[in-house]
């Protein structure tokens, strides 16, 4: 048996103990001692209901991942290109496979780089899914005209500082890279290596949009209004961005985890945590009871009902010796004759 008070046990005693003395008093001089008894069963009922009694049902587990997860994100505007579920934009599916990253590792801390001419971090390593899921859905790729070209590789020494700086910090957590691009390498020179980051990363994938036939691109602003606006073209027709497989596999392999492109008709295959990290903790039996407040008041509301019944009939006795008799009424108009 465990309970749940609503308030502290000591205040619910400050609060009953009061009424529960007067209670005994009255029973104690009074004739009814039977209605006064069941008062105090009513008091007695209120009180253990307050206490919120329970069984416990058994300790419920919750899965913990201390790990530290870097999402590294393509905002060039290759990642706006139409060829997602059809003619959608590759970004709205690295904001749901992001979305389905942070369901699936709870109690992970999260770091968000964002490259296009160069890579930023957006977000620190933090707990807060829901900063990490605000960032993805407010994120626009990089202005058409300010673009000069882009490495697919210029995130490299960003997220292998990152990286190291989580493991020097907490060297007892693993890491986690998850890379989101389409592979094209508009830069002139040959994309930089993420070898770097590879004693780092514990585990991880590369997810690659984008299809062989390509997508066209809408010229972009840094407007969220950038959906009505023309396709970015190139001698006269509409520029197709196109998936390179072929690259985002050897980036793949240079960070030492695994390739998968990503189509909207399938959910994307995360690998498991790394287990030196991953345990369950025990939430505690609170979490998990068998509620036994409602017998109390089950108890207390057949004895209120009871007193209503109780005052109600008492009420309509006196009306009754209060209201004169039709005899006693003829009487009295006589004599007044």
């Amino acid at each position: 048996m465990i309970f749940q008070p609503v308030l502290h046990p000591l205040l619910l005693l400050l609060l009953c103990a009061p009424v529960a003395v007067a209670a005994v008093m009255a029973l104690v001089r009074s004739k009814s001692k039977a209605l006064w008894a069941l008062r105090l069963v009513l008091l007695l009922a209120c009180f253990v209901m307050f206490l919120r009694p329970g069984i416990p049902g058994g300790a419920t587990q919750t899965l913990a991942t201390d790990t530290d997860i870097v999402l590294v994100v393509d905002t060039t505007a290759s990642i706006v290109a139409e060829d997602w579920d059809g003619e959608e934009p590759r970004l709205d599916g690295v904001r749901a496979d992001v979305q389905a990253i942070v369901d699936e590792y709870p109690g992970a801390r999260f770091a968000l780089i964002t490259f296009d001419a160069s890579a930023q971090l957006r977000m620190p390593l933090t707990t807060d899914t829901t900063a990490v899921v605000s960032s993805m859905d407010v994120l626009r790729p990089e202005v058409t005209s300010q673009s000069r070209g882009s490495s697919i590789g210029i995130a490299n020494q960003l997220l292998a500082e990152t990286l190291k700086s989580a493991s020097e910090r907490s060297p007892d957590r693993s890491r986690m890279v998850f890379y989101f691009g389409d592979g094209e390498q508009t830069a002139s020179t040959s994309p930089e290596s993420f070898r770097s980051s590879r004693k780092y990363a514990d585990a991880g994938m590369v997810f690659g949009y984008g299809t062989s036939e390509g997508g066209p691109m809408r010229l972009t602003t840094g407007s969220v209004e950038d959906t009505g606006a023309e396709y970015i073209e190139y001698q006269g027709e509409p520029a197709m961005s196109v998936l390179d497989e072929q690259t985002l596999q050897t980036l793949a392999d240079e960070l030492g985890i695994e390739y998968q492109h990503r189509t909207a008709d399938a959910e994307p295959q995360l690998p498991d945590a790394p287990t030196t990290t991953t345990s369950y903790s025990e939430s505690g039996s609170v979490g998990n009871v068998i509620e036994l407040y409602w017998i109390a008041a089950l108890v207390a509301v057949a004895l209120l009902g009871f007193e209503l019944a109780r005052a109600t009939m008492m009420i309509a006795r006196l009306r009754r010796q209060g209201a004169p008799s039709p005899s006693r009424s003829s009487d009295e108009q006589g004599g007044a004759r």
